[in-house]
């Protein structure tokens, strides 16, 4: 595959360019001797345009392009109170004009006394905060839902004042976003092609919302790749979690006019290493 058909497959979906690309493929050689294994690094955490957040803005291209492409004015989304996810969104949308609503699940409140983190960065981005404290007994999924319907309500409002609003899920995990990290795995391959170097024997990720696995999942299936796709999770998962990610990524593949598809038995997903919870720190 080549440079000119990734392009050729991406350039009827809108695009808003936000990021560096390609991002270095990077060989550890002092952790390969060590492990005795060849171990490279998709060095992502450098997508930009800043160097906080980590990978998000690769999706956020397709969906910040889509609500340019739709004129909307307004973008709302999800996460815990420090997700990585909305303060890039944030960030998109400064860069971009739009304006960003952002509803946050407070699992570690902060104090709004002495904002941190990816809440400082969001003020200072310029998004709506709206955090949404968990009543005793109630889960992770119970703070999102009453995020969802606060949401609703809003973009209602928003409509009817004349405004349009782009609604993304927690994690840009949609058909949409998840096309950005198709081209992302098509992009590694490349590298690799330029490299005269074989495909790898296996990839390791981190998954939470499951938008970035299902995006790989269609490249290497776009690709026809065969290494082992190991999916470390980010936090507790329920037992659909696999059915809903090769939903998802054969949900891209149709949007790419792709024939191929993925299961469940294509992908490996980790619980064993999430501890007390997503955003909750432990000594180990």
């Amino acid at each position: 595959m080549t440079d000119q058909h990734f392009s050729q497959l991406f350039a009827p979906h809108a695009r808003e360019t936000l990021i560096f690309t390609p991002t270095p493929l990077h060989r550890a050689d002092n952790l390969s001797a060590d492990l005795g294994i060849e171990l490279w690094l998709k060095r992502d955490d450098l997508t930009g345009p800043g160097v906080f957040g980590g990978n998000k803005m690769r999706k956020l291209e397709f969906l910040i392009g889509e609500a340019k492409a739709e004129k909307k004015d307004i973008v709302i989304t999800y996460g815990a109170s420090q997700s990585n996810h909305a303060m890039q969104t944030a960030a998109a949308c400064a860069r971009c004009g739009l304006k960003c609503i952002l509803y946050l699940v407070a699992l570690v409140p902060p104090n709004p006394m002495a904002p941190r983190g990816n809440i400082l960065l969001d003020i200072l981005f310029g998004a709506e905060i709206h955090l949404i404290s968990l009543e005793p007994g109630e889960t992770e999924e119970d703070g999102y839902q009453k995020c969802y319907a606060q949401a609703e309500a809003q973009i209602r409002r928003l409509e009817a004042e004349g405004h349009s609003c782009l609604n993304i899920p927690v994690g840009g995990a949609s058909t949409v976003g998840s096309m950005g990290y198709a081209a992302g795995y098509l992009e590694m391959r490349e590298q690799l092609a330029q490299m005269s170097h074989p495909p790898f024997d296996a990839m390791y990720l981190a998954t939470g919302s499951s938008g970035t696995l299902a995006g790989i999942l269609a490249g290497r299936a776009i690709a026809g790749g065969e290494e082992s796709l190991q999916a470390v999770c980010a936090g507790t998962k329920g037992g659909i979690y696999e059915s809903a990610a090769a939903e998802l990524a054969n949900e891209v593949l149709l949007r790419l006019g792709q024939h191929a598809r993925v299961g469940e038995k294509d992908f490996t997903v980790h619980r064993e290493y999430v501890g007390p919870g997503y955003e909750v720190p432990y000594p180990a």
